[in-house]
C-alpha cells in the first residue's frame, strides 16, 4: 500500500512539473538610471504574469561568482528537457549590430544571436524567444525554426534606438483587455498585436517617426510578419511559399496565464490539441485543391480527434 501511494504521489509530481511553462527573463545592462527604472518595471510585470500563470520563473542575473552570460547559459541548459510545456525566453534591454553580428547587452560579456542558437539547438520543447531590444531583428534569422515563436522589436539590425515594445508587451501579456477572441485568456499573439498597436500610437501621438518595427515568426521561414498584416488574429496576406502556413498560428497557442478551461487540460492534451489545430489549418489551406467530399471527410476526422480531447477532459473532471 505504501509503495502504491509513493508511486501515485510521484506520478502526480511528474505530471505537475510537466504542465508548468518555464520563463527565463534577462534584464540586460540598462546604461543609465532612467532605463534601469524602466526595465525594472517591465521585469516586475513579467514576473507577476508568470506567477499568475503558475509558470516556473527564473531570472538571469549578474553575480560575483558568475557573470550574467554564464548564468543565462546555465538556466537555458537546465530547461532543455522533453517537457511538452513551452519555454519562454524574454530579453529586456538594449541591443547592438555591427553589420554582421547582433548582440544583446548584458552586465559583463554580451550574448549574441549565435550564442543563443548554439545553446538552444537541442531544445525540443515549444519555444518562445521575445527580444524586446533595439537591433533585435537578426536574432529572428538566427533562431527561427520548427515549433518556435520568435518576436523582435525591430525589422532591421540597424534600428538601433531604444524600443518601447517591451513595455507595452509586458503589460499586455497579463491583461485580458488584449484578448481579441474573448476566450478568457490573452495569447502571446494577442499581446504582441496589442503592444505593437500601443507602440505605433505612442510615436504618432508624439509626432515622431517610429524607430522600431516589430516582427513575429512562427512558421520557421525566418522572415517574420509585421502586425499590420493581421486582421484580428488572422494574417490577411499569403506567404510567398504556398507550402508554409502564415505566421501567428503557433503564437496564438501560447498563453502565459491560461484560462480556467485551459488549465483543465494536461500538457499532453494541450500539445495534442495544438498539433491537431495546425493540421486543421493546413487542411483548410489546401481546400481549393481537394475534392469536396475528400476535404469534408478529412475535416470531420480532425474535428472528431479534437473533440475527443475535450470529451476526455470533461470525463476526468467528473
Amino acid at each position: 500500500m505504501r509503495i502504491y501511494l509513493f508511486i501515485l504521489i510521484f506520478s502526480w509530481t511528474v505530471v505537475g512539473a510537466e504542465d508548468k511553462a518555464s520563463v527565463i527573463l534577462v534584464t540586460g545592462a540598462p546604461g543609465n538610471e532612467e532605463y534601469k527604472k524602466i526595465f525594472g518595471e517591465w521585469t516586475t510585470q513579467w514576473k507577476d504574469a508568470a506567477g499568475k500563470g503558475e509558470a516556473k520563473f527564473s531570472e538571469a542575473v549578474h553575480a560575483k561568482e558568475k557573470n550574467q552570460k554564464e548564468t543565462l547559459a546555465e538556466l537555458i541548459q537546465a530547461e532543455l528537457n522533453q517537457s511538452k510545456s513551452p519555454l519562454w525566453l524574454v530579453l529586456i534591454g538594449h541591443g547592438t549590430f555591427d553589420g554582421k553580428k547582433a548582440k544583446f547587452n548584458l552586465q559583463g560579456p554580451d550574448v549574441s544571436a549565435a550564442d543563443l542558437k548554439e545553446w538552444l539547438k537541442d531544445c525540443k520543447r515549444p519555444l518562445a524567444i521575445i527580444n524586446c531590444a533595439s537591433s533585435s531583428s537578426p536574432f529572428m534569422n538566427a533562431l527561427s525554426g520548427e515549433n518556435r515563436v520568435i518576436i523582435t522589436a525591430t525589422r532591421s539590425g540597424f534600428e538601433r534606438n531604444f524600443c518601447r515594445l517591451g513595455g507595452f508587451l509586458a503589460k499586455a501579456i497579463g491583461d485580458l483587455e488584449a484578448d481579441i477572441d474573448k476566450d478568457g485568456q490573452t495569447s502571446l499573439l494577442e499581446a504582441w498585436l496589442a503592444a505593437s498597436r500601443y507602440s505605433a500610437e505612442f510615436y504618432k501621438n508624439e509626432n515622431r517617426l517610429s524607430p522600431e518595427h516589430p516582427l513575429l515568426d512562427d512558421n520557421g521561414d525566418g522572415k517574420g510578419t509585421p502586425p499590420d498584416w493581421f486582421r484580428g488574429i488572422r494574417v490577411t496576406k499569403k506567404s510567398e511559399d504556398p507550402k508554409l502556413l502564415p505566421d501567428g498560428l503557433r503564437t496564438h497557442q501560447l498563453h502565459l496565464i491560461p484560462s480556467e478551461e485551459e488549465r483543465k487540460l494536461s500538457a499532453t492534451q494541450r500539445a495534442e490539441r495544438d498539433a491537431l489545430d495546425i493540421e486543421l489549418a493546413k487542411l483548410r489551406a489546401t481546400k481549393e485543391l481537394m475534392e469536396e467530399k475528400i476535404y469534408y471527410s478529412e475535416l470531420e476526422k480532425l474535428l472528431q480527434k479534437i473533440g475527443r480531447i475535450y470529451f476526455l477532459e470533461e470525463g476526468q473532471a467528473k
